[in-house]
């Protein structure tokens, strides 16, 4: 790509003051149309950070082979899902695409080849909690996909080489779950504040990892014990929160909300960097 190119490109977005960087637990694809603690959480945190110029989500629900990132204008809204109410399969999310962010964001990444999409769009992962932040839809949303066949060390990295984006007003969400097990699901109290003993331990460890900035911890996950085996038995709910962390700078605090298990096996534990 030529100079001159690259910088018209960055120039699209305005530098800002630094982004806030958020993980978001999104729970179960309901939470897009239910009113509960979670949304009106998630509602909070966007009012109390500056609005952003576009956004740049990290799903768990976006998975493949090598990495993508979403260049396409105007992003279909992905039911991927099944045995939900029609009312939920009727939401639509129309935020426009942003194809100038996407090429900055393969500009970016020197870890890997990044490959501009244009068949993807925004999953559940994405829409069903950014709705709730900014409900006009005024904001261009893109998402990164999640390349399967990599370690955790290497999301790590790979996310650190976005940092810069937040000095331009980008917000950079990572949405998953820190414990997400649907194998051990207590269907009955799903939509209670209930958490197994192994779901709580691992949630308290990860939370005292993410206070005291002690990433290895989290990157290395498989080696702290059976209850992080059982809170992240696949990863692609947990790595999207190695990618909020990526672009955290020392000095910058760490804010938990949301801070609550739900159904026995899983956590809605949230983030906010500033």
């Amino acid at each position: 790509m030529k100079l001159k190119e690259l910088n018209k490109m960055t120039e699209a977005l305005n530098s800002t003051a630094k982004m806030p960087a958020l993980f978001l637990g999104h729970g179960s694809p309901m939470n897009a149309i239910e009113e509960n603690e979670f949304v009106a959480g998630f509602r909070k945190i966007a009012a109390k950070i500056p609005k952003p110029n576009a956004i740049l989500c990290v799903s768990a629900h976006w998975e493949t082979r090598g990495t993508f990132v979403t260049a396409m204008q105007n992003p279909p809204t992905i039911h991927d899902f099944g045995g939900f109410p029609r009312e939920l399969f009727a939401v639509q999310y129309p935020a426009s695409g942003s194809p100038d962010l996407a090429k900055e964001t393969q500009s970016l990444i020197r870890k890997t080849n990044v490959g501009l999409d244009d068949k993807w769009g925004l999953d559940h992962g994405a829409w069903s909690v950014i709705r709730h932040m900014y409900p006009q839809a005024d904001i261009p949303v893109i998402q990164l996909s999640l390349d399967y066949c990599q370690n955790p060390q290497y999301h790590y990295e790979l996310a650190g080489e976005l940092k810069s984006l937040r000095e331009k007003g980008v917000l950079i969400i990572g949405s998953g779950n820190m414990v997400h097990n649907l194998r051990m699901v207590a269907w009955r109290q799903l939509n209670e504040n209930f958490g197994f003993d192994w779901a709580l331990e691992a949630d308290e460890k990860m939370k005292q990892f993410i206070l005291n900035d002690d990433h290895q911890s989290l990157i290395q996950y498989h080696k702290q014990g059976k209850p992080f085996q059982l809170a992240v038995p696949t990863p692609e709910h947990y790595l999207p929160l190695l990618y909020a962390l990526a672009v955290k700078d020392k000095n910058e605090g760490t804010t938990l909300f949301n801070d609550k298990a739900v159904g026995g096996s899983l956590t809605m534990t949230s983030l906010m960097i500033s």
